[in-house]
């Protein structure tokens, strides 16, 4: 049985919805890793995993108690993660959707050397200062404020947009398309953790900035005299001019490239060991699944009972099971797709004649779908009645319900017709066959009344006419 298991394992991997399946489950998993792991919201992400670990060991242990709260807690858990980690699954979407852009044209060498050179001369000036090099995403919902001068990149110009006397000074430098298009923008700060409290206000906007976009954000700090730059949530130091030009170039040709590239060197090993791990977990995850859908479950479901015959000259008759459970039997993903809206048990007696007959449930009477096999029925035999059925006169009985008022009786009453033409069962013996009226309530009688009512008859008897009459009940009462 195992190795016929492991063989229809394969034969599901090899088929290619499971390949198309499992690629896109690891692609989803790796831009996930990729976008928490740039936001720092490993936390998060390692109570989850704790979680996860603790319903396993519960499922493993059989603990009810614990595996009755993740039952019915799984809906709403799911909801909270997707609210808790929106910012990291919008990511992961506009990282899907980022299209190919031009952030600068033949003058990027020049552009990157005037801002590197720039932001040094700052640094050996002790002046702080913020650039911004957005990426394919779009920042304009995460900046604010600032002043718009769409101007001609120079080094004075950036020199004195940082001046401290600049109204703007504080703020950060938008270059976009190789134009300075803003300055004295506000940047969000940092939610992570990956910053120390050491670094002040302008590292923790920049970082804020990194966590959210993929733009390069360049920041000159006053205090320490150095140039670091941040992007995709890290920070890293450069150590001079020619260090920045590489930064910023490398930024500019992989926002102006496909979505998604690949670093060289040691990077690259590490991205295409994430991306393995990433499948990897797809793939389990996806078997996973292909077996819980598998496993041979059984299953208990109550199911109406339906009574046909095609001879109008007969007719059941007895008590009758109105519902019957069915205990079922087959893969987890069959019977997942069995509910009592879509089954029913057909039980024909066209081929029965007057008498009783012994019905055993079988599959026969049952339209089960593929793969899924009928264990058990409970009750198992169904013993039925036909009686022939032949016109007769039914007599009409009043249904007369509740009391009259204090110091009031019947007189006499009459039913108009007191009896009907039917279609029923012979009675036995002597017995004479009744059918009533609906309710008519004493309560309110105080004087002689006229009523109005219908006919309630047993299934067994049918008006001949195929309709019943109207009934009318007069009451005559007096002290």
């Amino acid at each position: 049985m195992e190795h016929i298991g492991a063989l229809l394992m394969i034969k599901e991997l090899l088929a290619w919805r499971a390949i198309v399946d499992i690629l896109l489950i690891g692609t989803g998993l790796f831009f996930l890793y990729r976008t928490i792991r740039r936001l720092g919201t490993w936390k998060i992400v390692v109570g989850i995993l704790v979680a996860m670990s603790i319903f396993l060991a519960a499922n493993f242990l059989n603990l009810n108690g614990i595996q009755w709260i993740y039952k019915n807690l799984s809906n709403v858990v799911i909801i909270a993660l997707i609210v808790i980690f929106q910012p990291e699954l919008r990511k992961v979407f506009e990282r899907a959707v980022s299209v190919r852009r031009q952030e600068v044209h033949g003058r990027g060498e020049e552009l990157s050397q005037l801002i590197a050179d720039s932001l040094f001369i700052m640094a050996h000036q002790r002046c702080g200062g913020i650039v911004v090099l957005p990426g394919k995403e779009p920042i304009q919902e995460f900046i604010s404020g600032g002043y718009t001068i769409d101007a001609k990149p120079s080094q004075p110009l950036f020199l004195s947009i940082f001046d401290p006397h600049s109204p703007g000074h504080d703020g950060a430098l938008i270059i976009t398309r190789g134009r300075f298009s803003r300055f004295g923008v506000r940047l969000p700060v940092s939610q992570g953790s990956q910053l120390s409290n050491d670094y002040g206000t302008r590292h923790h906007a920049a970082m804020g900035l990194a966590e959210r976009t993929d733009a390069l954000v360049l920041v000159v700090s006053e205090e320490r005299g150095r140039v670091s730059a941040f992007q995709k949530g890290q920070m890293h130091r450069a150590l001079n001019s020619e260090d920045a030009v590489k930064t910023i170039l490398s930024h500019w040709r992989s926002t102006s490239s496909l979505p998604f590239v690949i670093p060289r060197g040691e990077s690259r090993r590490k991205v295409f060991s994430q991306m393995a791990a990433s499948m990897a977990i797809a793939m389990f995850f996806w078997s996973t699944i292909v077996v819980a859908q598998n496993e041979m479950v059984e299953r208990v479901v109550t199911v109406p009972v339906e009574y046909s015959t095609s001879d109008s000259k007969l007719v059941l008759v007895g008590e009758r099971k109105k519902e019957i459970q069915l205990y079922l039997g087959g893969s987890k993903s069959k019977l997942d797709t069995v509910t009592p809206a879509n089954l029913n048990l057909n039980i024909d007696l066209s081929k029965f004649g007057p008498g009783t007959q012994s019905f055993f449930i079988t599959s026969d009477y049952i339209r089960l779908p593929k793969g899924v096999k009928l264990l058990e029925a409970i009750p198992s035999k169904l013993d039925l009645t036909l009686a022939a059925i032949t016109p007769q006169w039914a007599t009409i009985i009043p249904q007369l319900v509740g009391k009259l008022p204090e110091g009031v009786t019947i007189k006499s009453f009459n039913v108009k017709p007191n009896r009907v033409r039917v279609l029923s069962p012979s009675p036995s013996g002597e017995e004479s066959i009744n059918i009533s009226t609906t309710p008519i309530y004493l309560e309110k009688i105080t004087k002689n009344t006229q009523v109005l009512g219908k006919i309630i008859a047993p299934q067994t008897i049918q008006p001949v006419d195929h309709r019943w009459p109207d009934i009318e009940v007069n009451i005559e009462v007096g002290p």
